[in-house]
């Protein structure tokens, strides 16, 4: 059977904490909603078949080999993935020289490398955040605690209790949500790099093989 009473303790333990831990607690739970919102968000965006999907750059390969450049830029414009849209700007010049072609796909490569790392800087910056407020939260702990001893002496140490156990919680809160966020931060910003390398070794394979078969004609 499940014990209703152990889980209703632990809830109320938690809460317990928070209330203990002072306002500052309350900056830190938002912040790791807001980490949490944005790593899943962004896993869900770098997903691969969505950026590099194997099929269709075969196939636009493929058709560039047989020299039907229109073809291959049907089937850009019918993909929405990432490499789909820097393929497609390369072969609309086509025609007017491999120094445009070169020239599109680099200027869209780049817009498309900043629309991957969107938001990701965003858990760094709660990384960074989240223990500096937890050390607020121990300053402000201890201040309470010193303005306790300074009234009150140190004899009885029941009314210091409530300012050190802020100090500690607040601690513990922001430690606990900018480790995680910081290796969230490092997951995502290498899927991100690794996509994006991989873009450009795609990119530079299209431009070889439109000038073989440019030069072919």
């Amino acid at each position: 059977m499940v014990d209703h009473d152990h889980f209703s303790m632990g809830d109320s333990g938690l809460i317990d904490l928070i209330v203990k831990g002072g306002v500052f607690v309350y900056p830190i739970i938002l912040c790791s909603i807001i980490a949490l919102a944005v790593f899943l968000e962004r896993l869900w965006v770098l997903r691969r078949k969505r950026i590099l999907p194997e099929d269709f750059i075969r196939n636009v390969e493929e058709q560039i080999r047989r020299n039907k450049i229109s073809e291959a830029l049907f089937l850009c414009q019918g993909d929405n993935s990432s490499i789909a849209k820097i393929f497609g700007d390369g072969l609309k010049n086509a025609g007017r020289g491999m120094w445009l072609v070169k020239e599109a796909i680099e200027e869209r490569g780049g817009r498309e490398a900043v629309i991957l790392e969107r938001n990701v800087g965003i858990l760094s910056t709660i990384a960074n955040l989240t223990p500096l407020l937890g050390l607020l939260g121990t300053v402000s702990g201890m201040i309470k605690t010193f303005n306790v001893i300074s009234l009150q002496g140190v004899g009885n140490p029941a009314p210091l209790a409530g300012g050190i156990a802020e100090a500690l919680i607040t601690t513990a809160f922001g430690l606990s949500v900018a480790i995680p966020t910081l290796v969230c931060y490092r997951i995502l910003k290498d899927k991100a790099k690794s996509l994006i390398f991989e873009m450009e070794e795609n990119s530079i394979k299209l431009v070889e093989i439109l000038e073989n078969v440019s030069k072919q004609d």
